[in-house]
């Protein structure tokens, strides 16, 4: 029964993974002829500024999007959790921005900053918003995550959700009993009980930022400049387009090296956790 499922991942993970990983040692450009350079791939990635630029933006976006996406979401998911009104309604509507294309809704905000957001900079004398974001070296990054926790959110909101699910209704009796109030509450008793929770949020979000490439194509194609390059665009735009194929390949196995450590890290401190 496993084995269809076997060929499957090793037809197209496995040996894609291994053929790129060896394509590393070459000067291979993704056609024609190539001949072997060692580690020399490895040892330009060092001294490379648009690497250390692109790796810079990545992470400093992931970090930014992974506490602002995992504040606003449990924020949401607090509140529909509570006792109001058209609860089940507003879990949908906020479920909404998680099921929309990527693309779509880039684009869409692609507008909304290039057109209307100026003109409400303009109106309210703000400089810095009377023209648009995208096209300001130090603020685009910041409407890339916008659009990045926007869409992001929904989903966050979901796991915690199902986590504040889990915590026993009588607790809260107990405590209000004790005089314990909402903020004491919150922050000695639901949110050492939905911990696991946070973890799973917080990495599947930082990894999932890590590799941001849709909002990238469709709000700046890295720009200005290069002050939105992310590691993914630049992987793709350099590796297929700019004959890059080996070098980026060997920038990508580095990348992914590094993803699989820190989502290891993170989970073991969100263990850690757990335990205390």
């Amino acid at each position: 029964m496993t084995v269809p499922a076997a060929l499957v991942f090793t037809v197209l993970l496995t040996i894609p993974l291994l053929t790129g990983f060896f394509y590393t040692f070459t000067n291979s450009k993704g056609y024609g002829d190539w001949h072997f350079v060692g580690l020399a791939n490895y040892k330009n990635l060092l001294s490379d500024e648009i690497i250390w630029q692109s790796y810079l933006f990545t992470f400093k976006y992931a970090i930014v999007a992974s506490l602002l996406t995992n504040l606003v979401s449990l924020g949401l998911a607090l509140l529909l959790n509570a006792k109001i009104k058209a609860r089940s309604l507003l879990r949908g509507v906020f479920f909404i921005p998680y099921v929309l294309p990527v693309l779509v809704v880039s684009y869409i905000f692609s507008y909304l900053f290039t057109n209307n957001l100026p003109l409400v900079g303009k109106a309210l004398g703000w400089e810095w918003l009377s023209t648009s974001l995208l096209a300001n070296e130090s603020l685009a990054w910041l409407a890339v995550v916008l659009v990045g926790v926007w869409q992001t959110v929904a989903y966050n909101t979901i796991i915690y959700l199902a986590g504040l699910q889990t915590v026993p209704e009588e607790i809260y009796e107990a405590s209000a009993l004790d005089g314990a109030g909402p903020v004491r509450r919150l922050w000695s008793m639901t949110l050492p009980l939905i911990i696991p929770y946070m973890g799973i949020n917080m990495v599947l979000s930082f990894k999932g930022f890590l590799g941001v490439f849709d909002q990238i194509v469709a709000l700046t194609s890295g720009g200005p400049g290069t002050a939105t390059q992310s590691i993914s665009y630049l992987i793709f735009t350099n590796g297929f387009q700019g004959g890059e194929y080996a070098y980026q390949t060997a920038n990508g196995i580095i990348y992914f090296l590094i993803v699989v450590l820190l989502s290891f890290a993170q989970l073991r401190f969100t263990q850690s956790q757990e335990r205390v």
